[in-house]
């Protein structure tokens, strides 16, 4: 039956990313009336964010990032869907990279790499990154993190058109021993991590001031950085235009392990934020970023055994007498 589904969903996904871009981009037109206009898709959520991250805008200029945010977010999914048809002549026009001689250079001196990116522009389109190293492709291994997908199916799906280009998925539950795997093959690896996802409640070693947010970030991206000594990149993009993205390297560190602890993480998200500023209509706003709050963590956390309580907030607060 899953296998069933997954071909049914195959199938239809090939077949509407063959339509071209014209047509597909009518299709997001129509999907932003649906999403916004009647559904208004976790719009109290985004119109939330966009209220707490700009203080300084006024309403009419939010309701305008909104709106702009919504057409992207309609165009993101079709742009995601193109990636099972779409050519690497084409790919490559749309999605380009600069600074690429900067990665060539890692690679020459026999570095690893990992780069940090956030959920902004098209982040989908960036294992399209491969496209510009094709002469490495026989002895650098290109990788992506991902969180899985909880049906089974569409996480198929996924990976199948994340690896159209030649990029590597990589369960984030197994970074660790991919990257041992690669080592015993001694080929290099760059692996991309998306690093301003919201960590566990016992994942939790790191507050930073983000978009006006005391906001816990997640620190595995440097630790594993630091583990393997790795040059780090920033990967700085921007929409120049509709299903057209610039990517930029901007070099964080040449052997993480000589970065001081936290460092590239706080570099990391003030330069997201400086990109985010630049072009707000582009970051995932609907993705409830903030959800887990720095009162309720001391809540949680118990001094004695220096763990995250887990259970029921209600429950913690009546054991600990806190009204």
């Amino acid at each position: 039956m899953k296998k069933t589904l997954y071909y049914i969903l195959l199938s239809i996904w090939y077949l509407m990313s063959l339509l071209p871009f014209w047509v597909l981009y009518g299709v997001s037109d129509f999907l932003y009336l649906i999403v916004y206009r009647l559904w208004g898709y976790r719009k109290k959520l985004v119109r939330k964010h966009l209220a707490e991250c700009f203080p300084e805008k006024g309403e009419a200029e939010r309701r305008k990032i909104e709106r702009e945010f919504y057409h992207w977010f309609c165009d993101y999914l079709v742009e995601t869907l193109k990636l099972l048809t779409i050519s690497k002549e084409n790919v490559k026009r749309r999605m380009r990279f600069e600074n690429v001689e900067m990665m060539k250079h890692s690679f020459d001196k026999g570095q690893n790499v990992s780069i940090f990116l956030g959920h902004y522009c098209n982040w989908e389109w960036v294992s399209s990154i491969t496209v510009n190293y094709e002469c490495y492709l026989d002895k650098v291994v290109f990788g992506q993190i991902y969180h899985k997908l909880e049906n089974e199916a569409m996480d198929k799906v996924f990976l199948k058109l994340r690896g159209r280009m030649g990029a590597v998925s990589i369960p984030m539950a197994e970074t660790l021993r991919k990257i041992v795997d690669i080592r015993k093959h001694n080929q290099q690896w760059i692996i991309g991590f998306i690093a301003d996802q919201v960590p566990m409640w016992n994942n939790i070693h790191l507050w930073l001031d983000f978009l006006h947010h005391d906001t816990p970030v997640f620190t595995g991206t440097e630790r594993i950085a630091r583990k393997f000594d790795t040059d780090v990149y920033y990967l700085d993009v921007r929409r120049e235009r509709r299903g057209y993205y610039v990517a930029r390297y901007e070099l964080l560190a040449e052997h993480a392990s000589q970065s001081s602890e936290s460092e590239l993480t706080i570099r990391y998200f003030s330069l997201l934020e400086k990109s985010i500023r630049r072009q707000p209509a582009f970051y995932l706003w609907t993705h409830n970023r903030w959800k887990r709050t720095h009162e309720e963590y001391n809540i949680r956390y118990d001094a004695e055994t220096g763990r995250v309580d887990l259970g029921d907030l209600e429950e913690i607060k009546r054991r600990k007498g806190i009204v």
